[in-house]
């Protein structure tokens, strides 16, 4: 897993360094054509450098060994830093959506057009690339912060072309379209700090709902020959890991040794079974 977070932080500190590109070439070219689309989508690629710039260090904390005052490690770090970033996101929502919707009821027409259209199909396309790299490992690793840097990128890449097409049909006459495009990118923004608000919260505060998951750990369990009951199991995330503690019922009549065998090897199947699963803590009570 070390090795995940480390791929994961080399990609999060590349992505920090395009988008800030990114977002100030396409600023600078919103100042010389007058697209309010193509600089909600500056705006938006530089609030999307601070999301990956958020996940970098995020993951770089989460590499840290357990300390003295952190005795579980640093896992949930990777959950704090996604929160935060989905704060910043809804304040970056709410000015693009703002300066837009003035410049609806302003509406001006966009110079050089073709400018416009040539940086946001660049900037699209690759924020595409982006996110199908971002997503690839926030998947095989399971990193949650990744995982809404990704989306992210999804969204950046769609608002993009969105922002291209209103600044299309700014540049046919219809100049509003050109704002209409500035507020659709802020929704989108939007949607994307909702998601990461919820998701973040949830692992925050220790909530954990994923019956599939849950079921197949007790089948594993229930299927031990020394297992006669499960009565207790309690799982959590921390950070891109699952953690829990679970206790099952086994035959009273066996010797401590017994018991604590059954313990080992319930703890390393379900282990090598369920990815992820960073510690199991089973406690084996004898029933009568």
């Amino acid at each position: 897993m070390t090795s995940g977070f480390e791929e994961g932080e080399r990609i999060a500190r590349l992505s920090v360094w395009t988008l800030l590109v990114v977002g100030i070439v396409e600023l600078a070219f919103s100042g010389i054509t007058g697209s309010i689309a193509l600089f909600a989508d500056g705006i938006d690629s530089l609030s999307d450098a601070v999301v990956s710039f958020f996940v970098w260090t995020g993951l770089h904390f989460a590499r840290r060994t357990p300390s003295r005052r952190f005795q579980y490690g640093y896992y949930k770090v990777e959950s704090l830093t996604a929160l935060m970033t989905a704060v910043i996101l809804v304040g970056v929502s709410a000015f693009i959506f703002a300066r837009s919707y003035n410049a609806f009821i302003k509406p001006r027409p966009i110079s050089f057009p073709l400018v416009a259209l040539a940086t946001l199909a660049a900037a699209g396309l690759l924020s595409l690339y982006r996110a199908l790299q971002m997503r690839r490992v926030a998947n095989k690793y399971n990193i949650l912060s990744l995982k809404v840097d990704a989306r992210n990128s999804i969204k950046d890449t769609t608002s993009s072309f969105v922002a291209l097409v209103s600044v299309l049909g700014a540049s046919l006459g219809i100049h509003e379209l050109d704002a209409v495009g500035g507020m659709l990118v802020a929704v989108y923004i939007l949607t994307v700090a909702y998601v990461a608000t919820k998701e973040s919260s949830l692992v925050l505060l220790d909530a954990f709902h994923e019956p599939e998951l849950t079921k197949e750990v007790e089948s594993l369990i229930k299927s031990h020959n020394h297992v006669r009951g499960i009565r207790e199991l309690r799982l959590r995330r921390a950070g891109p890991f699952i953690v829990g503690t679970l206790e099952v019922m086994v035959d009273g009549n066996m010797t401590v040794t017994q018991a604590h065998t059954v313990a080992t090897e319930l703890e390393s199947s379900v282990k090598t079974r369920i990815a992820g699963l960073r510690r199991l803590v089973v406690v084996t009570i004898p029933s009568s």
